[in-house]
């Protein structure tokens, strides 16, 4: 199968991924009144999903790696609206000159933890919508050139490094 891929994100997105992670972050601000440590495990889950959007919008392809490129066209293309349509701004594209691609290792990572999201948004009735845009965020901010999409850069190489090593591939 093969789907077509849009490896290139705007400034829309990145702001559409942006406004997700300053919603979640004042949302914990307001509602957590102790910022300690177990105020911030609260973040965990977002964090964890938004690295996973990340890992997504980096595979090659195949059914999760086209679906995340169709998201990362979609918060492209609302970004970009409000943007343009907003506050009469420009929409350049912010995208890494050259993107990192995960190795066969980091995709089997990747097929474990779509396991794993999976396993947690079925675990309680109703789909969790929170880490649905955390996901999304991940997506959006992955392939960033600034400094919103280093996770992404640093996050490749050692996912695949992991994988490769798990899986026998080393």
């Amino acid at each position: 199968m093969n789907l077509p891929t849009y490896s290139v994100v705007s400034l829309g997105g990145v702001t559409v991924g942006l406004s997700l992670l300053g919603w979640t972050l004042a949302r914990w601000w307001v509602t957590h009144k102790k910022k300690n440590l177990k105020a911030a495990l609260a973040l965990l889950p977002f964090t964890l999903c938004a690295l996973y959007g990340m890992l997504l919008i980096l595979s090659a392809g195949g059914l999760l790696g086209g679906g995340a490129d169709w998201s990362l066209w979609g918060t492209s293309a609302i970004g970009n609206a409000a943007l343009a349509y907003g506050v009469g701004g420009g929409t350049p594209d912010v995208s890494r000159t050259s993107n990192l691609v995960l190795t066969d290792g980091g995709h089997a990572v990747v097929v474990i933890a779509t396991v794993v999201l999976v396993a947690v948004w079925t675990v309680r009735r109703g789909f969790r919508w929170d880490l649905f845009g955390a996901v999304l965020c991940g997506i959006s901010l992955g392939l960033s050139s600034g400094v919103a999409g280093i996770a992404g850069w640093v996050l490749s190489p050692v996912v695949s490094t992991l994988g490769d090593a798990v899986v026998g591939l080393l």
